[in-house]
């Protein structure tokens, strides 16, 4: 299955980069059991958060969704840098998208569809996940979105 994943990476243009090192008290990911949990990831691209503001006022949906591709991008290197290869992916469980958006913006579900889309193109049927789509007051960094992930492994 590792290679079927870094086939479609290929096919999709996708290079995952580095894994971000934890800014604050807490690790990237912790392995226990069968279970993956990676913490959350923002939109980080060439070492700085590329999608900031409010969704609703300083970044539109589509804006917003490349924003949630990044984080699922960035799930995708922790995992890989916490298992080695993808390959070790059973299934993604769940995720959790936080986005920071105006009181009266009520699209997140669309917003956190960039990374749902994304992650189950890249794992197949295993990408397929159950998901929450949250509105926040805002992020740490003021990054537009924030996602985190619970994976099933082998």
């Amino acid at each position: 299955m590792s290679a079927e994943i870094e086939t479609r990476l290929t096919e999709l243009g996708i290079v995952l980069p580095q894994a971000v090192a934890p800014v604050a008290n807490y690790v990237p990911y912790v392995v226990s059991g069968s279970m993956l949990y990676i913490s959350g990831q923002l939109p980080m691209e060439n070492g700085k958060v590329a999608v900031t503001g409010h969704v609703g006022k300083d970044v539109d949906v589509a804006g917003a969704q490349r924003a949630a591709e990044l984080c699922a991008i960035n799930i995708l290197a922790q995992a890989k840098a916490a298992l080695g290869e993808l390959g070790r992916i059973r299934r993604l469980v769940k995720i959790n998208g936080f986005v920071a958006s105006t009181p009266d913006f009520v699209e997140q579900h669309l917003v956190i569809n960039g990374a749902s889309n994304l992650l189950a193109n890249v794992l197949g049927e295993a990408g397929k996940h159950a998901r929450a789509a949250v509105g926040m007051a805002s992020l740490p960094f003021n990054a537009a979105v924030e996602i985190d992930a619970v994976i099933e492994i082998a």
